[in-house]
This record gives C-alpha cells, sequence and structure tokens, in this order.
C-alpha cells in the first residue's frame, strides 16, 4: 500500500475543509472534478470541448441526462475559490473554434464552475433536491499529481530511486552530464550555492531531456523542476539527488545537508499545499494519457508510462463518500484513465487503445496492490480532428483518417502549410498489448516497432447554423467519460 502523505496536524486542516465543503453541497450540491495529464495528453482541450458541448447542446448520446432530456439549463457561474486562477474557457474555445490552434498547455492550477439545471429521474429526489448541480472542474499538471508520492519519501529514498532509473534504458544517456556531476561531487563539503546550482540545473535538463517529443517519457518527479513558475530560482527548486553512502549521516553544513534540507522545504512549500488545499478536496477525477504516443517511441516510453500510473494511482484512495469519511479524509470515488487522441486512429483501432490503456493500468493497480474498484478506462478524443475514409489500393479497400496536419508537419518528405487536406493510413496497433512491454532486445531495430503514424492535425473547422451560431465541437466517447465522472449524481 502506498505510505501516509500526510501528518495529524496535515488531516485535522483537511477535514475541517471537507465538513465546510460538505455544508455548502448541502445548499448548492457539487462535485469537485479534478483533471490532470501526463505530458501533452491534452487537459486544456478536454476541459473546453466538455464544456462547450454542455453549453450548445453537443451530441452526447451516452451521457444519459442530456439525452433523456432532463437537463434544463446549463450555464458558466463564478468558481468558489477565489484565490485560484480561473480556467480561461472563452480564450480556449475561441482558440479552439475561430483560430483553429491547439490552447496552449496548463502550466498551473485553475478552476472553472459549470452548473447545470436538471430534472431527476426519481419522484422521490425531486422532493428534496433542489435539481441542480454544480461541477467545480480543477485543473493541475500531471507533473504536481507525479510530486505526491515524495511525500511519503525520505531524502535518501528519492535520490536513491531516481539515481537508479536514471542507468536505465535511455534515461543513461539522457542523464550522463548529471550523473558525471553527480558522482564528482564532494557531498560532505561546505555547503556551495554554485555547487548546487550547477547539479540542480543539470538534473532540470536531464528531466526536460525526458519529457521532450523524441523521448515522451513519463515518470519526471520533482515536477517543479520542469514547471518553476514564481518559484524559479529559489532553494526550494535548487536541489538534485545525490549519491550516498549506505548507513551513513550528512555532516553539519555539508552539502548534503543543504541538498536534504531543501528536498523537505520543497515538500513543505510545493507538494503539501497543493495536497491540503486540492488534491484532497477532490470527488471525482480523470487523468489523461497520450497512450499513442508513448507507443509510437516504443517499449521503454511505455514502460515509463506504466510507472508513472503506478505512482499515480497510488495516490487515489477509490471507495464511497460518506459523512464520516468527509472528516476522516475524503475519498475520491471515481478515476477514469483515458486515452486521448483516438481520432489520430482508424476506429476499427479504437479498442485496442482501450486493451493497451487497460493493461496498463490493470499492471499499476496489481504492483500496488489496490482494487480496481472505482477506477475505469477509455480512448477517447475530446476534440475530433479527422474523418474517417478509405482508399483502394492494390484492389483493396485501405481504410484512412482525413484531416489538415499542422503547418510545418512533415509526411512522407512532404512538408505542409495548415491549410491543405490529406489522408493517411494511420497504421495499426497491436491486437496483443503485452508486446509492447517487452524491452528491445539489445542492437533490434525500431523497424520492429507497431507502425504506426502519429500526425499532429488542426482543431476542424466547425459550420455555422442559420443564427450563425457554432456547432459544438466534435468528439469521440466524451459522453460516455461525463456519464462515468458525474451522470450518477444527476439521477
Amino acid at each position: 500500500m502506498p505510505p501516509r502523505l500526510t501528518s495529524l496536524a496535515d488531516d485535522a486542516r483537511i477535514a475541517f475543509d471537507n465538513l465546510a465543503d460538505r455544508a455548502s453541497g448541502l445548499v448548492n450540491p457539487t462535485v469537485r472534478l479534478g483533471v490532470t495529464g501526463l505530458s501533452r495528453s491534452g487537459k486544456t482541450v478536454f476541459i473546453s470541448s466538455l464544456v462547450h458541448n454542455l453549453l450548445h447542446g453537443g451530441r452526447l448520446p451516452l451521457f444519459e441526462p442530456v439525452q433523456s432530456g432532463r437537463v434544463s439549463a446549463v450555464r458558466l457561474e463564478p468558481q468558489p475559490d477565489d484565490a485560484v486562477p480561473r480556467f480561461q474557457y472563452e480564450d480556449h474555445i475561441r482558440a479552439l473554434v475561430k483560430d483553429r490552434v491547439w490552447p496552449d498547455s496548463t502550466r498551473a492550477i485553475s478552476e472553472l464552475r459549470i452548473t447545470l439545471d436538471y430534472q431527476s429521474a426519481s419522484g422521490w429526489n425531486r422532493l428534496f433536491s433542489p435539481g441542480r448541480l454544480s461541477i467545480d472542474i480543477v485543473d493541475y499538471p500531471g507533473e504536481w499529481l507525479l510530486d505526491l508520492p515524495l511525500l511519503g519519501k525520505d531524502y535518501r529514498a528519492f535520490s536513491e530511486e531516481t539515481i537508479a532509473l536514471a542507468q536505465i534504458g535511455v534515461r543513461s544517456e539522457l542523464s550522463r552530464q548529471w550523473l558525471a556531476l553527480t558522482r564528482a561531487a564532494d557531498i560532505n563539503a561546505g555547503a556551495d550555492e554554485m555547487v548546487a546550482r550547477e547539479l540542480a540545473t543539470a538534473f532540470a535538463d536531464y528531466l526536460k531531456a525526458c519529457k521532450a517529443d523524441d523521448r515522451s517519457l513519463s515518470t519526471l518527479p520533482p515536477g517543479r523542476l520542469l514547471l518553476p513558475g514564481d518559484l524559479d530560482g529559489s532553494p526550494a527548486l535548487t536541489f538534485a539527488p545525490l549519491v550516498l553512502p549506505p548507513g551513513a549521516r550528512p555532516d553539519r553544513g555539508s552539502l548534503w545537508t543543504m541538498m536534504e534540507r531543501r528536498y523537505e522545504a520543497y515538500k513543505s512549500v510545493v507538494v503539501k499545499p497543493f495536497f491540503r488545499e486540492h488534491f484532497a478536496r477532490l470527488d471525482r477525477q480523470i487523468v489523461l494519457v497520450d497512450a499513442l504516443q508513448a507507443m509510437n517511441r516504443g517499449p521503454e516510453a511505455v514502460q515509463d508510462l506504466e510507472r508513472a500510473l503506478t505512482d499515480v494511482l497510488a495516490c487515489f484512495r477509490p471507495g464511497t463518500n460518506s459523512l464520516l469519511s468527509s472528516l476522516l479524509g475524503r475519498r475520491i470515488d471515481r478515476v477514469l484513465v483515458a486515452a486521448t487522441k483516438a481520432d489520430h486512429l482508424h476506429h476499427e483501432s479504437h479498442d485496442r487503445l482501450d486493451a493497451l490503456t487497460r493493461r496498463l493500468v490493470d499492471r499499476a493497480i496489481a504492483r500496488i496492490g489496490m482494487a480496481g474498484a472505482g477506477i475505469d478506462v477509455m480512448a477517447l478524443a475530446s476534440v475530433r480532428a479527422t474523418r474517417e475514409a478509405s482508399v483502394k489500393r492494390n484492389g483493396h479497400d485501405l481504410p484512412v483518417i482525413v484531416g489538415t496536419p499542422m503547418e510545418g508537419e512533415t509526411i512522407a518528405g512532404e512538408r505542409f502549410d495548415g491549410q491543405r487536406k490529406t489522408a493517411i493510413f494511420p497504421g495499426d496497433l497491436p491486437q496483443d498489448p503485452e508486446s509492447l512491454f517487452d524491452r528491445i532486445p539489445s542492437g533490434e531495430t525500431a523497424d520492429t516497432l507497431p507502425d504506426v503514424n502519429v500526425v499532429r492535425f488542426r482543431p476542424p473547422h466547425l459550420e455555422e447554423t442559420g443564427g450563425g451560431i457554432k456547432l459544438s465541437v466534435p468528439h469521440i466517447r466524451l459522453d460516455r467519460a461525463m456519464q462515468f465522472l458525474f451522470g450518477d449524481r444527476l439521477a
């Protein structure tokens, strides 16, 4: 089981916040939905499309409250947390619909409240329920979620695990410069700010190289070294793992002592406030993953994604909430792990993407020894940027997808200008996802990997209705995600 992440004092503050949320929920029923994702998985796009489809009557056949006509009105309302930046929905949807560009990725926490008026399907509930549900969407970077396991690790454990991981596979090359500096460092020498900064910079550069598109690795804590924000240059972010001798303790005033103190400061200043003020108050959670990109990069990226999901799921305690559980520690009673960009595949491969993601999650759940109740998996596309077609080749129908590649995208040596559409054969995912978990033998080439074309397409062009109103954003399975995440709260 995952280690304990909070102290008794933290638990008391969390219990007080949860009790306040519970009291507020008696007047205005609310679901706090956490939205996060791992490395370019499309959190901003997911939230924007979800809200746009609810506000504009999108096609949502699997979202029962809308399909049955029980939702009478949907509106944006002021969020309850004035100290949290608002999710700028209007700017993001303008980028998607008008400019046809993908909005900027999440770099900090933000929040948005959308409220639905509905008629309960139960006559008994109609007597006691106001027929109104507010969904507070809390958007935060996946790097912050991957930091939570640090709360259960001391500096020695963090250093040993991080250095061991850095010597595996492609990481061994990416970490070469940082590890050379780390091994050369005199950990018992006097604390030196310039040495600490050099080590921290080299460590951050290694993490950034792991995250780059050509690697697409996922296990990258501490996350704020990638997204420093207003803490850039602070001592709490100027630290790195060290090679520590077994059983030894640091000398007073040494580099080791400095790094250990700053690691603990990172947990106190960065990680604990996020856990206490935001994560511990969530009711539902969706974790978006770019499994297709990881698969395209090969077995090592898939294995790293599995490792990240193991760390992520270890932070959750799925289970049914009650008044008692809200006092002792709120439970996130539903977690959805969603593989995005399903529109980059023909629908015949959607089930295979779903199976790959489910295999990732099942293996992660087995590793941490938790039950899978309350956890679901699906493949989706928050915004469908392509359509399907077929072309004749050698007398056979070949399934293809059609879309507008981003400006500068190159396919088969042809560079696109961002205006012209094209059809591509997206490739096939393997029928057996287990084949992607086997490490590539030494000397084997990338030609043995599944041949999947990952192309960056522009958002689709949306036609206007007679009244000049843009149609809702097209999607794949977004309605099914809504039904799982909060459909039961509208019963």
